[in-house]
């Protein structure tokens, strides 16, 4: 009976192997809800500030309170994954993200609401780098993992450009307590399914300790570096606050890199960042944040603010480079495999660039057609592909066991990124902006564009000196034969 007994560990493997797609599907469909919430809110201030009071200036809240817990927490997010176990983890990250969207909704003070935000990015911190976690350990470092990652950099690309497309119907016909009661739904379908279809990742062996005095520190320096070049465009980024802020984050970093040198169980082992790849891949990253983040500002203001676009109407017209970033990741996800992720990110950066270098030929008396729709096609197309590019180089070699720190690195990275870009990008435009009229406004926004080519032209020249490695992201050596537990060892391309 032994002998006809069919073998465990092959049923086993082969189940979740037929189903691993649909388990990409949950977790893309959490990221697109955790990307969609860090933008509709945008379209739907001015009716929350009207209906629940706030004091003068003190509606942005409602955005940044989600935005600091969400970009400050990723790392320890990302390490809990590997301390605890990452679906266990994204899946509490979902449940605790459902239960604070319905605090928003049914927010009775602007109190309340700030604070229920704040629950929305510490659950946000967690499901992200958890749910990439997760990711990297149902796919197989190589040509599949590299298609997932495209359709996960896709469906965040189109996150951002659904938001604007929703959330003014939702915010005008239903009130805008639904832009968070529709993320219960979504919420619902992944904690039914997700403990089906969803893997657990490997989870660190021996004693499980916590790293409490690098979770804080890490966490304020980011927290206060995305602040203040967040309000740098408001006050000014020769004021004190601008430059306390900044001084006092550099400071806790160099905090937290004694503290991590010195404990026995650090949340981020420095040895991570001995690899050109992560560090090339990380660095490219937050250059991407940069200039797709700066770009998309500058695109929104001068639609809205010269051509004089609806909300609605200018989700419309950008949803192009939405779908051309979905088709240059696509895309891009397949070609990796045969020629390595540095050609597509040194191709990606040159049309990131060549986009918004088209874009600064906007004109005050311009129109979709003959100002936007290229450069945004062009645009689009660079987004895709350096997302990819960067998030493969810097996953690349990433041990299991630390699979969720390595991916809350790069989510913090990103958010950092984006907050710089969007900072200067503005810093810029409102510096050479020398009235009201569409054409003073219109030369802002050019020079906006410029920096954010700057910005793309920095990425190029990171893509070309930083990614430095034997096979440019290729997949090397042999197949291992299954069941080898070699072949479940990631490894350091180039090393």
């Amino acid at each position: 009976m032994s002998q006809t007994r069919p073998d465990r560990r092959t049923t086993q493997e082969a189940a979740p192997d037929r189903r691993r797609w649909l388990a990409l599907t949950l977790l893309v469909a959490s990221f697109f809800m955790v990307i969609v919430d860090s933008q509709i809110v945008m379209l739907a201030l001015p009716s929350i500030e009207q209906e629940l009071g706030f004091a003068p200036g003190g509606v942005q809240w409602v955005m940044s309170a989600y935005l600091l817990s969400f970009g400050g927490l990723l790392m320890f997010g990302g390490r809990t994954a590997d301390l605890l176990g990452g679906r266990r983890m994204f899946l509490f990250g979902t449940a605790l993200f459902g239960v604070a969207s319905v605090l928003c909704g049914l927010a009775w003070t602007d109190t309340v609401l700030v604070a229920a935000r704040v629950v929305q990015g510490v659950a946000a911190a967690v499901m992200t780098p958890t749910a990439m976690a997760v990711l990297m350990h149902t796919f197989a470092e190589g040509p599949e993992r590299n298609k997932a990652l495209g359709i996960w950099t896709g469906v965040g690309a189109f996150g951002a450009t659904a938001a604007l497309l929703i959330g003014g119907p939702i915010t005008d016909g239903l009130g805008w307590e639904w832009i968070f009661y529709i993320n219960v739904p979504v919420v619902a379908v992944v904690l039914l399914f997700g403990p089906r279809l969803l893997k657990q990742t490997p989870v660190r062996e021996g004693r499980r300790r916590f790293d409490p005095a690098g979770a804080v520190t890490v966490t304020a320096a980011i927290a206060m570096l995305v602040y203040a070049v967040s309000e740098a465009p408001l006050v000014g980024w020769g004021s004190g606050q601008t430059i306390g802020l900044l001084v006092a984050a550099v400071v806790l970093f160099v905090v937290f890199t004694v503290i991590e040198h010195r404990s026995q169980a650090p949340l981020v082992p420095l040895r991570i960042f001995r690899s050109p790849t992560v560090v090339g891949g990380n660095v490219l990253m937050l250059i991407v944040a940069m200039a797709v983040y700066g770009g998309a500002l500058i695109t929104s203001l001068y639609a809205q603010q010269v051509l004089g676009y609806s909300a609605v109407r200018f989700g419309l017209s950008t949803a192009v480079y939405a779908v051309m970033s979905i088709i240059g990741a696509n895309v891009s996800a397949r070609l990796v495999a045969r020629v390595g992720y540095k050609p597509i990110a040194i191709v990606g950066m040159s049309l990131l660039f060549g986009g918004l270098l088209l874009l600064t030929r906007i004109d005050p008396d311009g129109g979709y057609w003959s100002d936007l729709f290229f450069g945004l096609v062009v645009f689009g197309s660079g987004i895709g592909s350096t997302n990819v590019a960067a998030s493969i180089a810097s996953l690349t070699g990433a041990k299991a066991e630390e699979s969720g720190l390595v991916s809350g690195i790069n989510n913090a990275v990103f958010q950092i990124g984006a907050a710089l870009g969007i900072a200067i990008a503005s810093s810029v435009a409102f510096a050479y902006t020398t009235g009201t009229s569409p054409e003073a406004l219109n030369d802002g926004f050019q020079a906006g564009f410029a920096a954010t080519a700057v910005f793309a032209l920095a990425g190029l020249a990171t893509a070309l000196l930083l990614l430095l490695n034997r096979d440019s992201g290729r997949p090397a050596g042999r197949r291992r034969p299954a069941g080898d537990e070699e072949a479940a060892k990631p490894v350091l391309v180039g090393h």
